[in-house]
């Protein structure tokens, strides 16, 4: 009986040994994964970091092919005889092909410095200016007025005197897309009543897509969220550049 008794207790210190044991290495565990966490950040930063640089030197190679296109154009042109027959690009056409290849390289450089903080401002100001440009050309495409002009938005400045939106992110965004989504809007209702034919139609054709293409952009922001900023970011450069590959390759064909 009392053999039984010791084996007993002995057999409940060993339990109570062994929960204790796990228990204790629980709690080991769980004050380490913090640790482990924080030790995994610099990891994942490097890693983001080099996808990052990987994507810049894509877009340098593309707008590198870019200028070597246009130099080739250049130099094809410079060769061609006088009055030679042909469509021939206008100079103000080449004049915006450059000033075109000035601004992709400057968007490029933006996004090197664009991060989490200062990504809606510049996201924002980019696709203003693309909806203003596209805009004008439908003004003078359709000979139309009734594209309503941007509302005036609300803002205040910060210490340095630059304008800040008092908006949390999520209502600036749906504000934007409300107002961009109006005047896209106009302009494919005011490009709807253009009838064209020959190169007019082409012309026509492409200004379509541009307003269409912006379109996608802004519908596109309405499930956006700030976690999402490389990613918007990243993909309007790249639609910067292929507008510009397309260009000169237009360029170059018109000029034949």
């Amino acid at each position: 009986m009392q053999y039984r008794l010791i084996t007993a207790v002995s057999a409940l210190a060993l339990a109570l040994g062994v929960g204790g044991c796990r228990s204790e290495r629980a709690e080991i565990q769980r004050e380490a994964a913090p640790a482990k966490e924080a030790a995994r950040e610099p990891d994942r930063a490097a890693e983001v970091q080099r996808q990052h640089e990987l994507e810049f030197s894509k877009m340098d190679d593309r707008i590198a092919s870019v200028e070597r296109n246009y130099s080739d154009y250049q130099a094809k042109r410079a060769a061609r005889p006088l009055g030679t027959s042909g469509t021939k690009a206008t100079p103000d056409l080449r004049g915006d092909v450059k000033s075109d290849m000035d601004d992709v390289k400057q968007a490029v450089n933006n996004l090197r410095t664009t991060n989490a903080e200062n990504w809606w401002e510049r996201h924002e100001a980019a696709l203003k200016t693309a909806v203003n440009d596209v805009e004008a050309d439908v003004k003078r495409f359709s000979a139309s007025r009734t594209v309503p002009p941007p509302k005036k938005e609300l803002r205040v400045a910060d210490p340095s005197g630059h304008p800040v939106s008092t908006a949390p992110f999520m209502s600036s965004r749906d504000k934007f897309v409300t107002d961009m989504r109006t005047r896209i809007d106009a302009m494919d209702k005011a490009l709807g009543n253009v009838k064209a034919t020959g190169p007019r139609k082409t012309e026509l054709d492409d200004l379509h897509a541009r307003v269409n293409k912006l379109g996608d952009d802004i519908d596109h922001l309405k499930s956006a969220t700030a976690e999402d900023w490389w990613d918007l970011s990243k993909s309007r450069v790249n639609d910067y550049i292929e507008r510009l590959e397309k260009s000169v390759a237009r360029l170059d064909k018109n000029d034949r």
